[in-house]
């Protein structure tokens, strides 16, 4: 009873540490897209407010072009070192510079320089993204015990939607009492700031996780290879191709829905942002309650049932929730967002076991981050700023998000019927 209750200890904290920098992470990149609108007044001069989205996005996007790189040398770290050593690099290199970014001087301060010392920072950030979720989720899926290695890995994802929930929670008390005089003023800084709280929280947690036995055993075999990167892109190009392809769809739906929607009905359907926040904040909660349980069901039914059922989710019934949501009342938001969540928590819940049991633990690290952060800075983090664009170079054509969303989910069910099914499989 005691060996139990202790491996029950080991387990929580396991997971705990394991989500937590993904709460900071995605924490950092909610506020960002929160208030892009705000930001992108602090630090362009253009008054057209479309003009200044499109920037603000764009150093959003930026960071992301750091995550391929990120990847490669956290990976590295992490198949070469340990798990938990890149893990506490990763969490370490995303805190400062959010904090940094509540003291940042504006436009009206500094002039361009504010925009490059913004830049800079976002830089930095994706650099510590390359190898923060793709390092948790092999972390958490090594550690779990046999049949709920589903159950474990979605744990992963419940923490970077937790980090939106704060994100979100915090940007609808910040918007509801402050004046928008006083949002432009000091209010935005506030969740930055904040930012350094969640980060010292979580390299507290992650000081006293253990390595994980696959990773163990994988080191004894390192003579026998160069370097994660020579073996990764010897013998597992093809799979890193499928994760890619299928992380498009996976990135779109998530910026999409779950960080550009406020300021997208915000800016294009003139909804008050207090009340998208607050929609947005309902969902979240609701979205996070099923993660788990989803994630039990991929080990119960298969990682391909569930992800196809998400895919075809998203295909049939984005239009219709959109048209419900360009009604324009909160109730309609709220309704249409509650349904993505369904979807949402199916993928969100299988994909990090069905990535990590994409690679041997040799290469695991390495072949995730490389694969899901060359997506994601492709397709996943230029989200906001490409519907941007769409709608912008479309004369105003509002759907095109949607289409955009569609497609990258089409992609994503035509991948998906070459990756073979894992749930059953021991994890090498």
């Amino acid at each position: 009873m005691k060996e139990k209750s202790k491996n029950s200890s080991i387990n929580m904290r396991s997971l705990i540490a394991g989500f937590s920098g993904n709460i900071l992470e995605w924490y950092d990149f909610t506020v960002y897209g929160f208030f892009a609108t705000v930001i992108g007044a602090q630090f362009f001069p253009d008054e057209d407010k479309v003009v200044q989205l499109i920037s603000a996005f764009g150093i959003f996007a930026a960071g992301y072009l750091m995550r391929p790189i990120g990847g490669i040398i956290f990976g590295h770290i992490g198949d070469r070192q340990g798990r938990k050593k890149a893990l506490l690099y990763s969490i370490l290199l995303m805190a400062i510079p959010t904090t940094l970014i509540g003291f940042l001087p504006t436009y009206a301060d500094i002039g361009w320089y504010s925009a490059l010392l913004l830049v800079l920072l976002r830089l930095l950030q994706g650099l510590s993204v390359g190898g923060e979720f793709t390092g948790s989720i092999s972390f958490l899926v090594e550690k779990a015990p046999k049949g709920k290695r589903g159950f474990f890995g979605s744990w992963s994802t419940f923490g970077v939607f937790g980090g939106m929930l704060l994100g979100s929670g915090l940007g609808s008390i910040i918007t509801s009492i402050l004046s928008t005089e006083q949002l432009h003023d000091f209010g935005w800084r506030i969740p930055f700031l904040f930012g350094a709280v969640i980060g010292i929280v979580g390299l507290y947690l992650r000081k006293g996780m253990g390595e994980e036995e696959h990773f163990e055993e994988a080191n004894k075999e390192q003579s026998s290879y160069k370097t994660p990167l020579a073996e990764f892109w010897a013998s597992y190009k093809l799979q890193a191709l499928k994760i890619m392809l299928l992380s498009w769809a996976f990135g779109v739906s998530v910026y999409l829905i779950f960080i550009f929607l406020p300021s997208y009905l915000h800016t294009f359907h003139q909804v008050k942002l207090d009340d998208a926040l607050s929609a947005h904040t309902i969902t979240l909660i609701v979205l996070m309650l099923m993660i788990p349980l989803f994630g039990h069901l991929t080990d119960k039914i298969g990682r391909k049932t569930v992800l196809f059922l998400s895919l075809l989710g998203f295909i049939i019934f984005s239009y219709p929730l959109f048209a419900l949501m360009f009604e324009n009342t909160f109730e309609a938001i709220l309704i249409a967002m509650l349904v993505f969540a369904v979807f949402e928590a199916m993928f969100q819940a299988v994909m990090p076991a069905l990535m990590t049991e994409s690679f041997p633990a040799k290469v695991r690290y390495t072949g995730l981050s490389i694969s899901y952060n060359f997506s994601l800075a492709i397709f996943g983090g230029t989200t906001p700023l490409v519907c941007t664009w769409l709608v912008k170079q479309s004369g105003g054509d509002v759907w095109m998000p949607v289409y955009y969303l569609m497609a990258s989910c089409v992609i994503g069910v035509i991948v998906a019927l070459f990756i073979p099914e894992t749930y059953k499989k021991e994890l090498e």
